[in-house]
């Protein structure tokens, strides 16, 4: 229910006319921040499992990773429908010609079969080795994301300054113990998916 709470507010502030001098920009960027913000929350679980010993943390990442899916696709079909109007000639163009929608567009892409993959009888169709290789996408989504959000911004750009530095940490935190466990052969990385 809490992770239903940015778009509740955005429906209170449509109905309240909060949203602003232009509502679609208002809507596309709260729904663009959630989005990067789930997937900063899905990756910081491993880190904080690993911390607090809270393995129970765990069962609430496949949660986080759909919504921050949730949200992405929110973000685009708010792109598609209220900014392009389905004019698909002009969101090919507009696609290839703004390297930001590129970099947006590439990791929403790549989002979809991580969504499509998030069950448990597909770990199981899949096999749990090509499972967990399919989901590390999920960093290389995190960076276009944050890509996308520093491209967007033209003046202060503070906030993708924010998102990047978190996601360092918690991508550096990731290799610093995948460096540790070469180096000593030990076991240092859980064996679910290093979301």
């Amino acid at each position: 229910m809490a992770c239903l709470l940015p778009l509740v507010r955005l429906a209170w502030l449509g109905a309240q006319g909060g949203l602003g001098a232009n509502p679609i920009e208002y809507i596309t960027r709260s729904t663009g921040w959630w989005t990067l913000s789930f997937l900063m929350i899905t990756l910081s679980i491993t880190p904080l499992r690993r911390l607090t010993n809270l393995n129970w943390l765990l069962r609430l990442r496949r949660m986080f990773g759909l919504f921050a899916f949730f949200y992405a696709a929110l973000h685009f079909g708010i792109y598609l429908w209220l900014d392009q109007f389905f004019d698909w000639t002009e969101i090919v163009k507009d696609i290839a010609k703004r390297p930001f929608i590129t970099v947006g567009f590439a990791a929403f892409v790549l989002l979809l079969p991580l969504a499509a993959t998030s069950t448990n009888a597909m770990v199981r169709r899949l096999g749990a080795r090509r499972w967990q290789l399919l989901h590390r996408l999920i960093y290389v989504i995190a960076i276009l994301g944050v890509v996308h959000f520093w491209w967007l911004v033209k003046k202060d750009i503070t906030e993708p300054v924010l998102f990047a530095c978190v996601l360092a940490v918690l991508l550096g935190a990731r290799l610093a113990w995948r460096m540790r466990k070469a180096r000593t052969g030990g076991d240092t990385l859980p064996s679910a998916v290093p979301r």
